[in-house]
């Protein structure tokens, strides 16, 4: 039988660790700020009691309707998220004031999501709604009056007073699509069709709706020139048909049928042949292109092992240190250490991530949380790995610590989906009591009001 224990001990851990990351956040500020003026900061109270506040109210969100969560991932999210804005604040008092304001907004989209989707299964009635919407937002940008290119990139809409970037929010309704979808179609989609070759080739009707989010990929990629997306999406659609399936050959097939297109596209792009030249020789366009990676490498041999102290670094030499390349200057003044602490906070955030899946009982959560930690994965890893020069640079934010409000709003609601899936496992496994929703509490109450 379930007992309150187990809650109480996983909230009790999740505290604790909230509070741990509060202070870590808080004690960066002083030292970045004191590296820069030499005094204390008179608003580093107001900062302290502002950034533990968001997280205090995120944390008494989950304490109240997702007791049984896994306590890890909202303090390292937390713990992610206070270091960004620490470099932020580093860089500009403009920029961190904005991001304050986004944070705001990204806390309520937590706890919004976590009262709103009191039930993970019930998105899976909203598969082809999912569907639309997330090839809608992604060509969005396209729209004439509506879309508009910034930085070479033409993934930004405008639509009044507020500037966002459609995509963040589409990888999470493909992902809820590519999940209901396979949940409900995975013995189709490798017991009929043809085997070619010796692979199995499910039929048309069954791949039709995947290849229409598939083609809205490439589509962002030829169109809006956003490398990043693509490959973000196309990763996504390959790693779900590969765990919904267990079939290695669709893998291995993803594997060749990206293989193929990035040649295709860097004979046929003049952008995508840009961005692999100068990754792979940036030095011959330092004055030009090549100037922004050049410069994060100079940054990250600056910080050395131990780096220069938060505050005494230089970030603001590396262009877009605030988004792109915050990874780098954040390596300049933490060294190779804090960069270390950094990826292994992200290791953390997607082990519990795929703890989430691996624990699901239901197909459709397994295969949702799978597709929601291979987002943040896959984004860590294309960006942190173009700042080091692994893979050709692409223009995809940092999950939680590089500027922006649609990244930032977006990934908390992301979390707040595996926390919430999460809390679904524990009640599901009896580890923690099931409760009725409030939804239900409610229309129990008008059923009984209505027998009266």
């Amino acid at each position: 039988m379930a007992d309150h224990s187990v809650a109480r001990m996983r909230r009790g851990t999740e505290l604790g660790l909230v509070l741990l990351s509060g202070a870590i956040t808080a004690s960066a500020y002083v030292l970045a700020s004191l590296g820069e003026e030499s005094s204390m900061p008179a608003r580093i109270v107001p900062f302290m009691l502002f950034v533990l506040s968001l997280v205090g109210v995120a944390h008494i969100a989950v304490r109240f309707v997702a007791r049984g969560a896994d306590p890890l991932l909202l303090p390292t999210a937390a713990f992610l998220h206070g270091l960004g804005y620490v470099m932020i604040a580093r860089l500009s008092d403009r920029w961190a004031g904005l991001q304050a304001t986004w944070s705001l907004v990204g806390i309520a989209g937590f706890v919004a999501t976590l009262l709103v989707v009191e039930r993970t299964g019930d998105l899976r009635r909203y598969q082809y709604t999912s569907l639309a919407a997330g090839v809608g937002l992604l060509l969005l940008p396209m729209v004439p009056g509506v879309g508009f290119t910034s930085g070479g990139a033409r993934i930004w809409v405008n639509i009044g007073p507020i500037n966002f970037q459609p995509g963040e929010f589409a990888k999470i309704l493909l992902a809820i699509f590519f999940a209901a979808y396979l949940a409900e179609r995975r013995d189709l989609l490798w017991k009929e069709g043809k085997r070619v070759f010796g692979v199995q080739i499910p039929e048309m009707r069954h791949l039709a709706p995947i290849l229409v989010a598939w083609g809205a990929s490439v589509v962002v990629m030829v169109g809006q020139r956003d490398l990043g997306s693509s490959l973000l999406f196309f990763t996504l659609f390959v790693v779900m048909v590969w765990v919904a399936t267990e079939r290695t050959s669709f893998l291995v097939g993803g594997v060749v049928l990206f293989a193929g297109g990035a040649f295709v596209a860097y004979q046929l792009f003049s952008h995508v042949r840009t961005r692999v030249d100068i990754w792979l020789n940036p030095w011959d366009q330092y004055t030009g292109r090549g100037y922004q990676p050049i410069q994060a490498l100079f940054s990250l041999a600056n910080g050395g092992m131990t780096g220069t102290g938060l505050g005494l670094g230089e970030p603001g030499a590396v262009p877009a240190a605030h988004n792109d390349f915050i990874f780098a200057a954040l390596g300049e003044e933490l060294g190779l250490l804090g960069a270390t602490a950094i990826l292994s906070a992200f290791v953390l955030l997607v082990g519990a991530g795929m703890r989430t899946a691996l624990r699901a009982q239901r197909d459709f959560e397994k295969l949702l949380a799978t597709g929601l930690t291979t987002i943040v994965a896959v984004q860590t890893f294309i960006i942190v790995g173009g700042v080091l020069r692994v893979v050709p640079l692409t223009g995809v934010t940092l999950p939680f610590m590089s500027y922006g409000g649609s990244s930032l709003v977006a990934n908390y609601v992301l979390l707040a989906l595996l926390i919430r899936m999460s809390d679904s496992t524990a009640r599901g496994l009896h580890e923690v009591p099931d409760s009725p929703s409030v939804t239900e509490r409610v229309a129990t109450w008008r059923l009984q009001r209505a027998a009266r």
